[in-house]
């Protein structure tokens, strides 16, 4: 894969693994690989997801949402593990035909609607309840503009520079030194922006600083990509680290960020179904630590 005399065939063709921690479930085609219907629970929403950065937008602005009062906003968060294929089964492809977390399901209607990329399931719920996005005017643009900011410059952040800083096979200089420099160029475009603003789209917390906190948030504060936040010198970028604390400080971003999370230190949530499941779960690691 680092082969320097390695020369692209006219035509390629997948004939081995990728190689790296997930190369058992890539493959170059779509579509189901078993039959599994999704699991349905009580409330208005169904969430299908695990807590990746992607996956935690979605449930830190439902507890957000809850936090401020819109009882409405009550879910069920299924996990879907990715590495073992979960998203591949025949349900979660009719509800999502691109086989990526998380996907909602509103049943709040007369017909179910499912709302598949993260950044359009937060789009969606802050219409639905009026909440986290300005109605309209410069606001609104600014708001939905670093949202969109997020979902174009993210796979950089973490297919580019955390795949190959951490997942990939082997270390690949290019690969490494083109990304981390990519990443480097978008926490200076919002510690800029953060030097003048208390949150990202403006004097409001909204649902931009609930999509870019996961990723670039959590890389500063040293939570993802296990030595990334040195290697990246966070430090340099120190609105963004005011930015990222204070969000990270918030109850409902502590208790959205543990929602389908199987991995890592600290509290951990495999399914949340009532609000009583993320108060266990915190209270559990609480008493461990």
């Amino acid at each position: 894969m680092a082969d320097a005399d390695y020369v692209p065939p006219k035509v390629w063709t997948w004939n081995q693994p990728s190689g790296g921690q997930f190369a058992s479930i890539n493959r170059p085609v779509a579509g189901q690989t078993h039959d599994k219907d999704l699991s349905v629970g009580e409330h208005p929403f169904q969430l299908y997801s695990l807590a990746t950065p992607n996956g935690q937008k979605v449930t830190i602005l439902f507890e957000e949402l809850l936090a401020a009062g819109f009882d409405q906003a009550e879910y069920d968060a299924w996990l879907i593990n990715i590495r073992d294929g979960e998203q591949f089964s025949s349900g979660f492809v009719e509800a999502n035909p691109n086989s990526k977390i998380p996907v909602l399901v509103d049943r709040s209607g007369d017909e179910p609607v499912r709302v598949f990329e993260s950044g359009a399931i937060l789009l969606y719920l802050a219409e639905k309840f009026a909440a986290f996005l300005p109605a309209t005017g410069p606001r609104r643009a600014e708001t939905l503009s670093w949202l969109m900011w997020q979902m174009g410059s993210a796979p950089f952040l973490g297919g580019g520079f955390g795949h190959f800083f951490a997942y990939a096979p082997v270390k690949i200089q290019y690969a490494i030194d083109r990304y981390a420099m990519e990443a480097k160029r978008q926490l200076d475009v919002l510690d800029r922006q953060l030097r003048d603003h208390e949150y990202v789209a403006g004097a409001e917390y909204s649902i931009a600083d609930m999509a870019i906190w996961p990723w670039y948030g959590q890389v500063a504060l040293g939570r993802t990509y296990e030595g990334a936040d040195t290697f990246l010198s966070v430090h340099e970028y120190e609105h963004v680290l005011r930015w990222a604390k204070q969000i990270a400080d918030r109850p409902a971003v502590r208790r959205g960020r543990i929602v389908n999370r199987i991995t890592g230190e600290g509290a951990q949530l495999r399914e949340r179904h009532s609000a009583a499941d993320v108060d266990s779960a915190l209270q559990e690691a609480a008493a461990l630590s």
